[in-house]
């Protein structure tokens, strides 16, 4: 959020933000129906978002870490369409929407800022139709690894070893395939010589590799 913005429109976004918001490991952020009122931006941790059907299937819709907006859903329609969990301790900045807003008409730079944001959310959900829709099992993980890889780098950290946050089944939830699909697919890239894959922990060894995986959209 501060990006472009002065010494005095730091301080006074500063000043806006009413709280941070503690979240335990599974603890729920926000519910599927409820009131929006505002956005939250991860600053400890990773949460996931999800929509849970009525014969009790959870399907993942997200995975969002530090530094990224929570609750964008809820903008249109002002209730949440998706709840949000903490897949780990984690903390959360609370961001009334209708004080950004106010802020935003008052400092342009924080205006342009918003809109890039949701530009990159319209962007993110059309990479994750592409996910679901036109590529294959093994195109689905490379995808996904190299995209967790990109933005852990963004963030400072390392883009070649990570720790997954999420489960396995979480991991399936999201990309449209099964638990024992994705079991095996990350066995079948470690004996490829990819990636290292020890329960969470994550390796990637070859990554032009898994990027060869993925075939160019027609």
């Amino acid at each position: 959020m501060p990006m472009g913005l002065t010494a005095d429109e730091l301080r006074q976004l500063d000043s806006f933000v009413d709280e941070r918001r503690r979240i335990k490991r599974g603890e729920r952020l926000y519910a599927a129906g409820s009131t929006f009122d505002a956005l939250f931006t991860v600053r400890l941790g990773s949460l996931k978002t999800a929509v849970l059907f009525e014969d009790g299937r959870e399907q993942v819709t997200g995975f969002h870490m530090l530094g990224e907006l929570i609750g964008l859903d809820g903008i249109s329609t002002e209730a949440h369409t998706c709840s949000a969990h903490a897949l780990e301790d984690s903390e959360v900045c609370l961001l009334p929407f209708s004080r950004l807003e106010d802020f935003s008409r008052r400092i342009p730079a924080l205006q342009h800022h918003v809109h890039r944001l949701l530009s990159s959310e319209i962007v993110r959900e059309q990479h994750n139709m592409l996910l679901l829709g036109t590529m294959r099992a093994e195109e689905k993980l490379a995808s996904f690894l190299l995209d967790l890889s990109d933005r852990y780098l963004r963030r400072g950290y390392s883009a070649s070893e990570f720790v997954l946050r999420m489960t396995r089944e979480e991991i399936g939830s999201f990309l449209g395939l099964k638990l024992e699909t994705v079991s095996r697919l990350f066995s079948r890239f470690q004996e490829a010589g990819l990636i290292i894959a020890q329960q969470k922990y994550i390796k990637i060894l070859d990554a032009n590799g898994l990027r060869q995986l993925i075939g160019p959209p027609d």
